[in-house]
């Protein structure tokens, strides 16, 4: 595992339990298991060797790949956890394929909290790649769930990217559900009705739970300052519905508000950033 930071730690540590041998890699030398990408290949042992990518996308990605593929040798196999634009993965795939060297583009969704809930993947890549890893996606997966193969190279974080951008327009809505529940002048208590909606109701979720959480620690959010950042994924979306002349309003509307948020404070903005750092451990900017 090279990358063991909010995610790629968590996950080495959800295959260990799962029983699998893991070795990890990291620039902080303080959770690295080795000292560099060369003495993980080595400390593998012999091939074929699977090296899980679990690094920021792009040019971290880029660099990391093309480091460890100078390292592995035909019969290995390379996944690109990350969030990687689905185009560059094609690419990534051709190239590998030339050395002989496996590859899988993999969605994951499930944020600080997949260690014990585990994590959905989205996998793209050869049908034999897709075996090879196998044992390592089941034991990452939810008992219940959550794997599946969903195409050739790049299909994956295609399928990722378009995940993220559902997950743009689900948040949007109940932001938007909060701030005109606590703007009525009706005196709503506004965290038990976000309570009450986490039951037997159509739009309860897991990120209604999340929401749930966040009032908890604070029913006004007014610690948390309404700014959320737009990771790319929903970019991406919006520039795919454009070019496949798909409409998708709710999802480029959310997009959007993340922009506004950098200009207003909002309530609804509050919510998105609490949000984020409920599911992703992403930082809220504090007031």
């Amino acid at each position: 595992m090279v990358g063991l930071g909010r995610m790629g730690g968590n996950m080495a540590e959800r295959l260990r339990r799962a029983g699998h041998e893991v070795v990890g890699y990291d620039r902080d030398p303080k959770v690295s298991d080795v000292a560099s990408l060369s003495d993980l290949v080595e400390a593998l042992g012999p091939s074929p060797h699977v090296v899980w990518v679990m690094v920021p996308a792009g040019e971290p990605t880029r660099a990391t790949i093309a480091a460890v593929a100078l390292l592995l040798s035909a019969g290995d196999l390379v996944a690109d956890g990350g969030n990687s634009n689905y185009r560059e993965s094609i690419t990534r795939s051709k190239e590998l394929a030339e050395r002989g060297i496996g590859f899988l583009d993999v969605g994951v969704s499930g944020g600080i909290w997949g260690l014990e809930n585990g994590y959905g993947l989205m996998v793209g890549g050869r049908p034999e790649s897709f075996e090879q890893l196998k044992p390592v996606l089941l034991a990452l997966a939810p008992d219940e769930g959550g794997l599946a193969h969903v195409g050739p190279p790049g299909a994956g974080h295609f399928t990722k990217m378009v995940h993220n951008g559902v997950e743009y327009g689900l948040m949007q809505a109940y932001a938007e559900g909060y701030e005109l529940l606590a703007a009525s002048d009706l005196g709503i208590d506004v965290p038990g009705a976000i309570d009450a909606w986490r039951y037997g109701t159509v739009i309860r979720s897991w990120l209604l739970e999340l929401l749930h959480l966040a009032l908890v620690d604070d029913a006004a959010l007014g610690h948390i300052k309404g700014w959320a950042e737009d990771s790319g994924e929903g970019r991406w979306t919006v520039e795919e519905a454009v070019r496949l002349a798909v409409p998708a309003p709710a999802i480029t509307a959310a997009l959007y508000a993340r922009f506004t948020s950098r200009q207003d404070d909002s309530p609804a903005m509050k919510v998105i950033a609490a949000l984020r750092q409920q599911f992703g451990g992403h930082t809220a900017v504090q007031l």
